[in-house]
């Protein structure tokens, strides 16, 4: 158990941190881990603040035991039911068959799906929007938050100790024993995984703003305790999808090493001509779920792409088809194609440009015929004027 974890007297700790898994949702990598987390509410009546993933089962139900120490919980609180917070209901509910399980209708649909379980009526206790729960000093306030990013996700506000319960919200990747910056894991975090859903953080923002907010406890993630307007802005920003940050991102696909270089050559040219933050990411190697995360922080974007069996180098498509998937919008972007005989990248590039909201796609196309030339220089040079007008 995390010992150094302080909440409160009454609301305590009992997640775990997970430091084997190589891939978060079987596709993040999270070289710092990720921490699953899990609270537990002391009061006449006991309330378990949702499970953990199975991978980290045996050190949760440890944790909760040696929290309850021999007390029998009331209830156990169902924020979400996706499985690296869900996967120990069934369990916990054999141990304490007493305790009574709290979720929406929706959380109450899907878990028969999860688990090979019946629950009783009587131990069914249905909240919807603005539902209150007694735990004798404590009081759990109830808020739906569909589609952040599951249909079935509610936040919890505790009333007396100002505690917002935030699901998903406010999460991040990485273990909670790590020394890391907030903004960067937790951006990358929220991009890739709730960013499809900005209409809907918002929803849930507009609601937080009612409440006087002293403690976040999230799901994964450390719980923020001092300078909360910090993170919310964060999440104001990235769920209205504005830029963050004043700065290109130039994202490249390149075959043999000639977009590459054509790339970084626009990387030089814009620093030459005052660009104030050039990023450059290589789709083939680097992590895609962070050049996602640079694609939201900067105002603008330069993808350049070797042309690939008449289309795009598949790395490219994969980003691209990232950045719709996501609500990508509100962007300047530069096209640069490489084609040895017939370049078709820049088409391409721009149909899946064309298919996103309030994106500006530069006049100047910059076209390579297999390597960079002097012609190209210019192009690029036009293109990096339009960039930084």
């Amino acid at each position: 158990m995390k010992k150094d974890i302080t909440i409160s007297d009454s609301i305590l700790y009992v997640g775990v941190d997970d430091k084997t898994i190589d891939l978060f949702e079987s596709q993040y990598v999270v070289p710092n881990g990720v921490s699953y987390n899990s609270y537990v509410i002391l009061d006449e009546k006991i309330a378990i603040m949702d499970t953990v993933d199975i991978r980290a089962s045996d050190e949760w139900m440890e944790n909760v035991e040696k929290v309850l120490d021999g007390k029998k919980p009331s209830y156990l609180v169902v924020s979400h039911m996706e499985p690296d917070h869900a996967a120990n209901i069934q369990r916990i509910v054999e141990k304490y068959p007493e305790m009574q399980i709290v979720g929406n209708a929706k959380t109450f649909a899907m878990i028969p799906q999860f688990f090979e379980m019946e629950i009783p009526e009587d131990k069914k206790v249905v909240v919807a929007e603005n539902d209150t729960l007694s735990l004798g000093s404590h009081t759990l306030q109830f808020f739906m938050a569909p589609m952040v990013h599951w249909p079935e996700v509610m936040v919890e506000y505790e009333v007396s100790e100002k505690v917002l319960f935030s699901a998903d919200g406010f999460g991040k990747f990485g273990a909670l024993d790590i020394e890391e910056d907030w903004a960067c894991e937790a951006r990358r975090y929220y991009i890739n995984i709730v960013g499809k859903y900005g209409m809907q953080v918002q929803a849930l923002l507009k609601k937080a703003a009612t409440l006087d907010i002293q403690t976040i406890c999230p799901l994964h993630g450390p719980i923020l305790k001092e300078n909360l307007g910090y993170y919310i802005d964060k999440y104001k920003i990235w769920s209205s999808y504005e830029p963050e940050d004043s700065g290109i991102l130039i994202a490249y696909a390149s075959i043999h090493g000639n977009t590459a270089k054509a790339a970084k050559q626009l990387a030089k040219i814009l620093e030459e001509k005052g660009a104030k933050k050039v990023v450059i990411t290589d789709l083939s190697r680097d992590d895609m779920a962070e050049a996602i995360e640079d694609a939201y922080r900067y105002d603008r974007m330069v993808v350049a792409c070797a042309t690939y069996d008449a289309g795009l180098f598949p790395c490219m498509e994969d980003f691209l088809c990232h950045l719709k998937n996501k609500n990508y919008q509100k962007r300047t972007v530069g096209l640069i194609e490489n084609g040895s005989w017939g370049p078709m990248a820049a088409k391409k590039m721009r149909e899946y440009f064309d298919s996103m909201k309030e994106i500006k796609i530069c006049d100047q196309v910059v076209t390579i015929k297999s390597t960079v030339k002097e012609d190209t220089i210019k192009a690029m040079e036009a293109l990096a004027d339009e960039l930084l007008k």
